[in-house]
């Protein structure tokens, strides 16, 4: 640690608070938005609060910072939060309405901050002025980033009238029912100050810091429980405890960590800035960077948002990071040089490349539970987390409780993971907020069947779920995943693999048991991956003018290969793909695309007229070809998520990549029937 931080002063926040300022409703009436940005005080009756207007619920990160103002990474996000909230058709919320407002609360409904991990969301808040969120329930990543940067949060509705008349409040109030951890990050104000103190108690300055000791004695663990308990530290700071329960809290040290070009840079200057521009990272061997998110932001950009100079800030994003990992020694992934696009989607890489069963990995980003599929874990952190971990080493965590779903039975012929995790989105359990923060393990016959791309959907949009993240144990599929992708021997994949599995006596949160024999193909509609419906009942046929297959979700060789089957099957048919409907098939590596041109896709897409895109994140976050441009455009996608207005402005229905392409071939939402009723070939 750098001599400097153990020199540092460091004090704790007064044990109570006091809020100076307005409280803004997030409403689903965006007249009632507006007339409190215009300085009308919503009336709010606590004990009755039928009476009181409906708030937003699923409000996104996306909603609170757009994907294009996360190119801003300092202050001046404080002009834009909720400048994506949609209520009804109307954004009613510019920018500068909050900061101006005078704003100290921010109040909604259930899963507030869902969705991507992004930091810039509570750090643009912060910078408005508002210092405490309220709403019924809180995403995990989005809440811990709230603690990180010293914004408190609640659940409970009764602190609006403390508020109101300026009473004193408590901290003890907003540490209630939390680890002793996280308990003393929120006293510290923060993240990186109570890691500080913690550094200078273990350093033998004055004791600042209690971290307490897991004492957990002899039980049946989960898959998840054990892969943390072989990583989270001792009291004496050494690696490994004998047992963890639901609840144990710690720091983990992990095996990998990474971070992608809209969180670098951010990351790099809090690094800078509190540990200094000559310190060095923790490690940087076990740090990657990427850079996948934007490279075709060019192609996509309005003549607006070029305008507000965005083009030119993911430029600069771009070069913040080349030169921090320059300076540091860190492997990144970057644009390729010969044509345009990257090297790979972070979570993609790391699947082929480096993850491996029962390591612990973290990532900038809400989707790195995707190398779950290999059987290990791997979680979101936000950008104070990533820089702390720079110094570090270890992120903080309270290990979860495990949510187990059983897929029995046989998957039909045209029914894929993304069919599964649709269904999975629409249950109430998941829906009502219950599986928040907890383990998605997935298992049983229909799991087993599926190769480890199509898992690595599930564990991937364990995130949609609001999970800590996603987990398949490793079995015979997951050793031949790394022989064929890591040139692995047997005997190592093997070794890599042995006692990664759930005791038959584990406990869990919650048991799903879901018939796959049942399941049909099914799309989410518009406005969030839980609107998931059967096509079948759909009721009036849908057109569709965009069709979109890639992303992390769905460029992987499995679905590659269900691409180039309906593609197949079409032009034998004489079909290609309809006239009304642009079909975009974006790889989510090089290494995807090698596969396709060894395997001769490339010509069968190109014949039935779709267009090939290389690796990035791309459409998904409305940074490339695929979005739309008119709200009554029809978008039928294979990628993981459709918030308001993330994919552009149009009509966003997500699902398989077989659903994807049979719809591109049909001009409207239609489920694919393999010729012949044959089983499909999946890498």
């Amino acid at each position: 640690m750098e001599p400097s931080l153990l020199n540092r002063q460091i004090n704790q926040r007064p044990d109570k608070c006091t809020f100076k300022g307005r409280i803004l409703f997030l409403t689903e009436d965006p007249e009632l938005i507006r007339r409190q940005l215009a300085g009308e005080d919503l009336p709010w009756d606590t004990k009755n609060p039928q009476n009181n207007p409906k708030l937003r619920d699923d409000i996104s990160t996306d909603e609170i910072t757009p994907a294009h103002i996360c190119f801003f990474f300092d202050e001046t996000l404080g002009e834009f939060p909720y400048t994506g909230l949609k209520c009804g058709n109307e954004v009613p919320i510019k920018r500068g309405d909050v900061k101006k407002g005078g704003f100290v609360a921010a109040v909604s409904g259930k899963r507030r901050g869902k969705g991507s991990s992004r930091e810039q969301s509570p750090y643009a808040e912060l910078c408005a002025g508002i210092k405490l969120v309220i709403a019924e329930n809180i995403e995990r990543i989005y809440k811990q980033n709230c603690q990180n940067l010293g914004v408190l949060t609640t659940t409970d509705f009764s602190m609006i009238d403390k508020i109101r008349v300026g009473e004193e409040i408590p901290l003890s109030k907003f540490t209630e029912g939390e680890d002793d951890i996280t308990r003393q990050v929120i006293e510290y104000g923060g993240l990186f100050p109570f890691n500080v103190a913690r550094m200078q108690s273990a350093d033998g300055r004055e004791q600042k810091v209690f971290l307490p000791p897991i004492k957990t004695g002899k039980r049946a663990m989960t898959i998840a429980e054990k892969i943390f308990a072989r990583h989270m530290l001792n009291e004496k700071g050494e690696v490994g405890v004998p047992y963890v329960k639901p609840g144990d809290s710690g720091f983990a040290r992990t095996d990998l960590r990474f971070s992608h070009e809209y969180v670098t840079p951010m990351a790099a200057i809090f690094f800078e800035h509190f540990v200094g521009k000559e310190a060095k990272v923790n490690d940087p061997s076990t740090v990657v960077f990427f850079r996948d998110h934007l490279t075709f932001l060019d192609e996509v950009l309005s003549e607006e948002k070029r305008k507000m100079g965005l083009l030119d800030l993911a430029g600069q994003l771009k070069l913040k990071q080349e030169d921090f990992a320059k300076r540091q020694g860190i492997k990144l992934h970057g644009e390729l040089k010969d044509r345009k696009g990257s090297e790979g989607i972070c979570h993609s890489v790391m699947a082929e490349s480096y993850a491996v069963p029962g390591e612990l990995n973290v990532g900038s980003d809400s989707h790195t539970p995707h190398v779950g599929a290999v059987g290990c874990i791997a979680f979101g952190i936000g950008t104070t987390d990533v820089f702390n971990a720079w110094i570090t080493k270890d992120v903080r965590v309270k290990a979860p409780e495990s949510v187990k779903v059983v897929f029995r039975g046989k998957r039909k012929p045209n029914v894929t993971a993304k069919d599964f995790i649709l269904l999975l989105l629409s249950l109430p359990y998941i829906k009502t907020g219950q599986a928040l923060a907890k383990v998605m393990e997935y298992s049983g016959e229909a799991i087993e069947e599926l190769s480890v791309d199509e898992r690595a959907t599930m564990t991937n949009m364990a995130a949609e779920i609001g999970g800590f993240t996603g987990i398949v144990a490793p079995d015979e599929k997951t050793v031949e995943f790394l022989m064929e992708r890591r040139g692995m021997s047997r005997a190592k994949a093997e070794q890599y693999c042995e006692g990664l599995f759930s005791d038959p006596d584990a406990q869990y949160a919650k048991v799903i048991e879901v018939n796959a024999e049942e399941i049909t193909p099914m799309v989410a509609t518009p406005g969030d991956p839980g609107n998931g419906k059967y096509i079948r009942d759909l009721n009036t046929p849908v057109p569709v003018e965009i069709a979109y297959g890639g992303t992390c979700t769905a460029g992987k060789n499995a679905d590659m290969d269900m691409y180039a089957a309906v593609l197949a099957d079409a032009l034998k048919q004489g079909k290609r793909v309809a006239d009304s409907c642009k079909f975009y098939i974006q790889f989510g590596s090089q290494e995807t695309r090698e596969y396709c041109i060894r395997k001769g896709y490339l010509d069968v897409f190109k014949e039935a007229g779709a267009t090939v895109i290389e690796p990035s994140c791309g459409a998904c976050i409305n940074a490339g070809p695929g979005v739309s441009t008119r709200p009554d455009q029809v978008v039928i996608s294979a990628q993981n998520r459709n918030f308001p207005g993330r994919s552009g402005p149009g009509q966003l229905y997500l699902a398989s990549p077989l659903t994807v392409a049979a719809s591109a071939v049909a001009g409207y939402i239609v489920e694919y029937e393999p010729s012949g009723q044959r089983e499909l070939v999946t890498a």
